[in-house]
């Protein structure tokens, strides 16, 4: 059993690693951060079976005895041997720096939501480019008290302007995200829309004009904005249709960060 454990110790530990991280995810509520919730039932059980196949593997595969013994005769030697102590010194450091850097960035580091350097990876709003021209007439006229920031950003990127959106004064909460055209005075309210999960996610927001808002928000802080929508006073920018804000302020990152 000792041999064993010794000879599949770095696939257990990640593999134990691996199943603890999303166990514990589930359990705390945070699993929300790295997937779409119509998968936290089958990634829970998937990591409930991934137990059993752990211990399942490390029981059935074999060590050593005839399997080595006959490989090595094919060969004509053993590979093993050829390692002399300081090779294989070398080989368990870097296999526990490898687990523990995994146990590190999977346990230890706090679980965090997409952002900004994520956005620049992408094109914001191209997720909602392919809505179409009845989605967004049913949304000009709809009841906006359910909106998300998706749909705003949808009804915006299909060309919906001031006069479409007169009367709408949205409240949107979201992280800072500049405006590559004009970062000094315009900023996006951003969410990130997750089909699946954090590899799949797309930025999407809505553009706020608000000169000098360096100097009150930082970049990815949340924030909670309400205004009205009105031409873009920016000659640089990009978009036709800006939130011109009423009130914005500092607020948490909600429990749910995410879009769907």
């Amino acid at each position: 059993m000792r041999d064993r454990f010794l000879t599949h110790w770095r696939g257990i530990a990640l593999s134990v690693v691996g199943i603890v991280a999303t166990l514990w995810l589930a359990v705390t509520g945070q699993l929300g951060l790295y997937i779409h919730p119509r998968y936290f039932a089958f990634t829970t059980i998937m990591a409930g079976i991934a137990v059993v196949f752990v211990v399942l593997a490390f029981l059935l595969v074999p060590v050593g005895g005839e399997d080595a013994e006959h490989d090595a005769h094919d060969h004509g030697h053993d590979h093993g041997a050829d390692r002399g102590p300081v090779a294989r010194a070398w080989w368990f450091g870097l296999s526990v720096v490898l687990v523990a850097a995994t146990a590190g960035a999977l346990l230890v580091l706090p679980p965090a939501t997409l952002t900004t350097a994520t956005v620049d990876q992408r094109v914001i709003n191209s997720s909602v480019a392919g809505q179409s021209l009845d989605d967004t007439i049913e949304l000009a006229g709809g009841d906006e008290a359910s909106f998300t920031v998706k749909d705003w950003a949808g009804l915006l990127r299909q060309g919906a302007d001031e006069r479409t959106l007169t009367g709408k004064s949205p409240t949107l909460v979201g992280f800072v995200t500049p405006d590559t055209d004009d970062p000094e005075n315009v900023f996006y309210v951003a969410r990130f829309v997750v089909t699946c999960c954090a590899v799949d996610a797309q930025p999407v927001g809505v553009p706020v004009y608000l000169p000098g808002w360096r100097d009150r928000f930082a970049v990815d802080e949340w924030v909670s904005v309400t205004g009205t929508f009105s031409s873009n006073p920016s000659i640089a920018s990009m978009q036709a249709t800006v939130l011109t804000p009423r009130e914005i302020t500092s607020t948490e990152q909600p429990a749910d960060p995410y879009v769907y």
